[in-house]
């Protein structure tokens, strides 16, 4: 049904990419396009430390230290898939590059910074492993192609099967240079979804031949947050939109029809999260609404140096607002799969400043890679799964430098994560959430000195690098991988559900045909569709999505690999 108005819940990257096409392809004006939202950088965030202190989740957790820099996540592209993503780009200016569009600022970055990863997994007294080899074995890799080869038709067959029990008979897989390296890429977990296993053993087929390097890796020039974010919200506010912040969207109003399968937003209620004042918004039939339904860092915490994030048990601002609307419809998911089970989702990561090089060059001597190639994850010494299997206790991203325009030219920012936060340090006696950042910095010497070929180990700088030091923001993540959780395919809303009016769902918890999830592919292409719906452009101009799982070579290579 055609619109003329908008009104987008959520300013992440999938609204944003929803208004960049309602102008562009549905020829509206920026001024019929009104965000209300939390902030607007979304879960492709970076930014000062002082600048998201106050922001609303962190608010009631002041913090001492507030230098340095943050960012609670960051997601590495793919140009070969995020295809719908390299459109977007391609369509507004660079933030930090003039001339260049964001897309051609991207590409120029990389052309000249290619990813060429050569300590992927480091395990004590061995140094750097020898990640080439999958070390799968016959069961592996027979279930692993079932998932390779189930078709599209096929796919609830996994529905609520988790990755532990689609390979319950086979544990010897959660031992392998393919797991360690499938589960740090992409943040599974043996909890998660199979059925997402099985998108991403689709679109990512070709990663089998080149995990082990991440060769296909691709980086933007900064962090995401002024490499993305900054340049849609530059071209949104010169188009005339509204970006409202400080808003949180805390109920709906619905139209009453004889057919209870009938969407229709007739009014939503906001709040100020400044004042605390709440305004009714009357929602007119000319009007849709863009609604990113699930938030991977609503609830999200942050720490200092001296002080560990604290956790917070809300269910999250977007989350919250969807299961209102699943109360009055039953074709609209189940958010409780995604934002109930804080065991399945969690995480914690940190940010990392320094005021010299002397950390980054001790990295860098170590694991004999340059800034800007590394997704280090380092092994346990002992076992610490379940299964009584060694795992990834932790993983670092090594930017390339400055990873902000704001650095000083002697600053370094390293940012890592925890995919286990319960999980206690090996170096530091207790849970990676209640470490402070000092102590993440503790365990981040630790496993470096533990896999240091030397002749003079890290640790005899160990009090240099503390003083150098500027300050480490821990962040707790209660959602971080909820996108993951085990699932069936009913348990996500459609981009536009059946017999919606004027109510379209966009971000990482809907679903869409093949997308995998956890990538701005999918985000920018659920807002693409959202956009196309109400503003009566053919689904036929949607950028077309590559199908390697269907590309005999593609496949070949990955078999060649899987077998070597």
């Amino acid at each position: 049904m055609m619109k003329n108005k908008a009104i987008m819940v959520g300013a992440g990257l999938a609204n944003m990419a929803a208004a960049v096409y309602l102008i562009q392809e549905g020829h509206w004006k920026g001024s019929q396009i009104t965000f209300y939202s939390l902030d607007d950088h979304g879960s492709n965030d970076g930014a000062e430390t002082a600048n998201v202190t106050d922001e609303y989740w962190n608010k009631n957790h002041p913090l001492e230290n507030r230098q340095g820099y943050v960012a609670r996540g960051g997601r590495m592209l793919n140009y070969r898939t995020y295809v719908d993503l390299m459109d977007l780009l391609s369509r507004i200016p660079s933030a930090t590059e003039p001339g260049m569009t964001a897309a051609e600022d991207t590409r120029d970055f990389d052309a000249h910074h290619r990813t060429f990863d050569k300590a992927r997994l480091l395990e004590g007294n061995k140094g750097i492993r020898d990640a080439g080899k999958l070390g799968l074995d016959t069961k592996d890799r027979y279930l692993l192609t079932k998932l390779i080869t189930m078709p599209d038709s096929q796919e609830e067959k996994l529905d609520n099967v988790s990755i532990a029990d689609y390979f319950k008979n086979d544990p010897h897989l959660f031992k392998t240079n393919f797991w360690f390296m499938w589960e740090t890429t992409f943040a599974f977990r043996t909890q998660s979804s199979a059925q997402e296993l099985r998108r991403y053993m689709h679109q990512m087929i070709y990663e089998f031949t080149q995990i082990e390097h991440l060769v296909g890796v691709n980086r933007t020039r900064y962090n995401q947050y002024e490499s993305i974010m900054l340049p849609l919200i530059n071209y949104l506010k010169e188009q005339e939109c509204k970006i409202i912040l400080n808003r949180r969207v805390i109920d709906w109003k619905f139209k009453n029809t004889a057919m209870q399968d009938e969407i229709t937003v007739t009014g939503i209620t906001i709040e100020n999260t400044v004042t605390g004042e709440k305004e009714d918004i009357a929602v007119d039939e000319q009007t849709a609404v863009i609604f990113t339904n699930g938030s991977i860092t609503d609830s999200a915490t942050l720490g200092d140096y001296t002080t560990p994030a604290v956790e917070n048990n809300d269910y999250g601002a977007a989350a919250s607002l969807w299961k209102k609307a699943t109360e009055h419809f039953y074709n609209l998911g189940n958010p409780d799969k995604f934002f109930a089970d804080r065991n399945a989702s969690e995480w914690v990561s940190f940010t990392l400043t320094t005021k010299n090089h002397l950390l980054l060059n001790e990295i860098t001597r170590i694991t004999t890679q340059l800034p800007g190639n590394a997704l280090n994850s380092f092994i346990s010494t002992t076992p610490i799964t379940p299964l009584g299997h060694k795992d990834v206790n932790m993983s670092i991203v090594v930017h390339h430098q400055p990873h902000f325009t704001t650095q000083k030219p002697n600053e370094t920012v390293i940012w890592g994560y925890f995919l286990y936060p319960r999980r206690n340090g090996e170096f530091v006696d207790k849970q990676y959430i209640k470490m402070n950042g000092k102590e993440m910095v503790l365990e981040l010497l630790g496993q470096l000195a533990k896999v240091d070929p030397g002749p003079r180990s890290i640790m005899a700088k160990e009090k240099e690098i503390l003083e150098s030091v500027i300050n480490c923001i821990p962040v707790y993540m209660p959602y971080a991988s909820a996108l993951f959780n085990n699932r069936a395919k009913v348990d996500r809303p459609k981009v536009i559900p059946d017999h919606s009016t004027n109510l379209a769902f966009t971000g990482e918890f809907v679903e869409q045909p093949y997308q995998m999830i956890f990538t701005e592919q999918s985000a920018v292409r659920s807002g693409e569709i959202a956009a196309f719906h109400f503003a009566g452009v053919s689904m036929d101009k949607l950028v077309k999505t590559p199908r390697y799982d269907k590309d005999p070579l593609t496949l070949a290579k990955a078999a060649k690999k899987m077998f070597s």
